[in-house]
């Protein structure tokens, strides 16, 4: 995966792709799909959550360069994998996720691999976590239709927050969003195609 699907797309950092390399990814799936891990797709996982094709994700994370003395945020974390890779690299991650399912399945593989340095908690994804705020990566694990502000606004100084946008022409687009001078600003890295977070779905208004 790393030699094949990661170095051969732009992949560089080698902090991203040694957490790749040493992670397996195959403990974040249930039995029936773990065949299917190292494909170069999204798998899905099953009440709106995927395990992002290895390329997107590694892309992004290196967008957002997380460095040692990070703290990371991921929204919408699903199995947990995304939360596992950026806990190989930063200080501290805190993984909010509003799915039962999900934030059990994630917390047991990053107990039984001995990540002691992130957590998964149970809250409204749409609001981030604000609790532990500020972060200075933020990770939104799946498209949404906007970054709201209220997540915006949990990065630090500094930060950088990476998702996939997905614009009214319907073209998903890897975002990388920073924080300096207290302002935010935004860059598009690349397309991608990536699921859609459903509580991230636009509300549909009424038309007259």
């Amino acid at each position: 995966m790393v030699g094949s699907q990661l170095r051969t797309n732009k992949v560089t950092s080698e902090a991203v792709l040694e957490a790749f390399a040493n992670l397996p990814r195959e403990l974040f799936l249930p039995e029936a799909l773990r065949g299917t891990a190292y494909i170069d797709e999204d798998i899905a996982l099953g009440g709106g959550r995927c395990m992002m094709e290895p390329m997107v994700l590694a892309r992004m994370l290196q967008a957002a360069r997380p460095g040692p003395a990070d703290i990371a945020l991921v929204i919408g974390c699903g199995s947990g994998y995304a939360t596992a890779i950026l806990s190989r690299i930063v200080a501290t991650v805190v993984a909010v996720e509003s799915e039962d399912q999900s934030v059990e399945a994630a917390s047991s593989a990053l107990s039984d691999l001995g990540l002691d340095n992130a957590v998964v908690v149970k809250g409204d994804i749409t609001q981030g976590y604000p609790g532990q705020a500020p972060y200075n990566v933020i990770l939104l694990n799946g498209t949404v239709s906007q970054v709201p502000a209220i997540i915006r606004d949990q990065l630090a100084e500094g930060g950088r927050l990476v998702a996939v946008v997905r614009d009214s022409d319907g073209i998903g687009r890897a975002t990388l969003i920073e924080r300096q001078g207290g302002m935010t600003s935004s860059r598009v890295l690349f397309d991608a195609t990536v699921p859609q977070l459903p509580e991230f779905e636009p509300v549909s208004g009424f038309a007259f």
